[in-house]
Order: structure tokens, then C-alpha cells, then sequence
């Protein structure tokens, strides 16, 4: 299973463990994912993602899922995100149009 948010697509990041002496050793540094289940309004249902703390605190600021995935671009989506964010689309549009 690949570190990277679902979400963001934030993934790993390359850098050095610096020593006392200067001594550089190659590290990764891993974003801090968490296994949560998000609640979306237009759809209905219950979705399991693999999130980073960050992608779930931009959630949450948004005002939940359907809001946050309407806000952002398609550029920063991951493929799943802008498969979902298609799915919202569509089912706030036929919501609007049946009101």
C-alpha cells in the first residue's frame, strides 16, 4: 500500500539526517495518513479514504467533503478524488434540478 493521501495526493518526501559532524545520510520523510471515514451529504453514503492529517484539517475547515471537493481544483486532486468529485457533481446537480 503506497503512502499517499487520497485526497491531496500528498505523498513522501526525500531529505538528509544531518549528523553533529555534518555527516548527510539519505531519509524519507512519510506524511502522517490516517485510515477515516467521511460522510458525504449529496451521495448519500459513508466513504473510506486513506487521508493525511492536513487533507482531513482542509476538510474540515471546508465545511465536509462535498464542499472541499467542489472547491478544489481538479489539478490537485488525486484520481480517486476527482472521480468522487465527478459523482458530487452530478448528484447536487440533479438535486438542484429535481427541487
Amino acid at each position: 500500500m503506497s503512502r499517499i493521501c487520497e485526497l491531496t495526493g500528498k505523498g513522501r518526501q526525500v531529505g538528509h539526517n544531518v549528523s553533529h559532524a555534518n555527516n548527510k545520510t539519505k531519509r524519507t520523510f512519510l506524511p502522517n495518513l490516517q485510515n477515516v471515514t467521511l460522510i458525504s451529504d449529496s451521495l448519500g453514503r459513508s466513504i473510506r479514504l486513506r487521508v493525511s492529517t492536513h487533507g482531513l484539517r482542509s476538510v474540515e475547515h471546508n465545511g465536509g467533503l462535498d464542499n472541499w471537493l467542489l472547491k478544489t481544483r481538479d489539478e490537485d486532486l488525486s484520481l480517486r478524488a476527482r472521480r468522487l468529485k465527478r459523482e458530487v457533481r452530478k448528484a447536487s446537480t440533479q438535486t438542484a434540478e429535481a427541487a
